[in-house]
């Protein structure tokens, strides 16, 4: 059975990480209930004329699929797989706004053309003509690594040789506005949003877009192997720590086989208590978390995957995102988990080439 190995990476998130050294130049928000990706500049990979009627999800995910391809010295893959909570978002906002503003007539397609969900998936497909297999997953907080375990298994089973793999999420207006309702996002008056240790419900929300380049063979700019991929759609607080044993059971690794653990706290003190129970499982392991440069968002693990495949290649864990003080003289083995509002759990093991 063939393995999957991690050739290339590219990302877009809150932090400054296209034209800088791996998180050199950290921004922590603790005022802000939203935060935006930084947006690069697309002229070099888009052309200025499909630039402005391209939603930002789709630029966002041509962008750092062009990041990927372009690391891991491939031109097509053979399959493209995505996975996305909400699609394209501000498209689907627009279109549905037109039909009460027009009252159902005279529609401009455009909006709708690119509010479907698997919309990036596609324009990726047409710009490099790629006809391979194409498919798009939304299944929550779980879309990324629905994506990865699909990606593994066209590997492993040799349908595949080259798989292009991303999660893309954006924010939009009328979406914050609800999340608001629901009371999902931070109020203001609970600042500052500390994620560590919080003191106040919600979360403050986020974007982004992460793309993977996953192979069959391994080369000399390879980050790590893809080891296992497991999802689970609910779990009770005190079933996280026979669920992670059993994951690690399952792939022959030990406790303390784990280098580093990469945690998705995300500062809502109703359901960061699930991330306590692995922290505590783990109180041995250097630990790591991510959400207070990224924000909280359906495939805010594409930001977690990216920023652990650069620490198991540089081999050095940024002062800002330790969760403790901890340290290993080497990282070859780690876990990463995720759940959203006590929803959608994920773990991935990641291991050092």
């Amino acid at each position: 059975m063939k393995k999957s190995y991690i050739n290339g990476i590219g990302c877009i998130s809150a932090q400054e990480v296209v034209d800088s050294d791996f998180l050199s130049k950290i921004e922590i928000n603790t005022t802000e209930t939203v935060v935006k990706a930084k947006q690069p500049s697309y002229a070099e990979v888009i052309s200025p004329s499909f630039i402005r009627r391209m939603a930002k999800g789709v630029k966002m995910g041509i962008f750092t699929s062009t990041q990927a391809l372009k690391e891991a010295n491939l031109d097509i893959p053979d399959a493209i797989i995505t996975g996305t909570g909400l699609g394209c978002l501000e498209d689907s906002e627009k279109f549905l706004k037109a039909i009460l503003d027009n009252n159902e007539q005279f529609l401009t397609p455009t909006s709708f053309i690119q509010s479907t969900h698997n919309t990036v998936a596609g324009q990726i497909a047409l710009g490099l003509q790629c006809k391979g297999y194409n498919f798009t997953y939304v299944n929550g907080a779980i879309s990324l690594e629905t994506a990865l375990l699909d990606a593994k298994l066209q590997i492993e089973t040799e349908q595949a040789n080259s798989v292009l793999v991303g999660g893309i999420d954006e924010t939009a207006q009328h979406n914050i506005d609800v999340q608001r309702i629901a009371g999902n996002i931070k109020k203001k008056e609970d600042l500052p949003f500390p994620i560590l240790n919080p003191t106040s419900k919600g979360m403050v929300l986020g974007e982004g877009s992460s793309f993977f380049v996953l192979e069959n063979k391994q080369k000399t700019n390879t980050y790590a192997s893809l080891e296992a991929v497991s999802i689970q759609n609910s779990l009770g607080i005190d079933e996280v720590q026979q669920y992670i044993q059993s994951f690690l059971d399952s792939n022959n690794v030990r406790l303390d086989e784990i280098d580093l653990v990469v945690l998705g706290n995300n500062g809502d003190v109703e359901f960061d208590v699930y991330f306590n129970q692995v922290s505590n499982l783990f109180n041995f392991t250097p630990q790591v978390y991510y959400k207070h440069l990224s924000g909280e968002f359906y495939t805010a693990s594409g930001f977690a995957l990216w920023m652990t495949l650069n620490i198991l290649k540089k081999q050095s864990i940024p002062v800002d995102v330790k969760m403790n003080s901890i340290e290993k003289e080497s990282y070859q083995t780690v876990l990463l988990y995720n759940q959203y509002r006590g929803k959608d759990h994920s773990l991935t093991l990641l291991r050092k080439c």
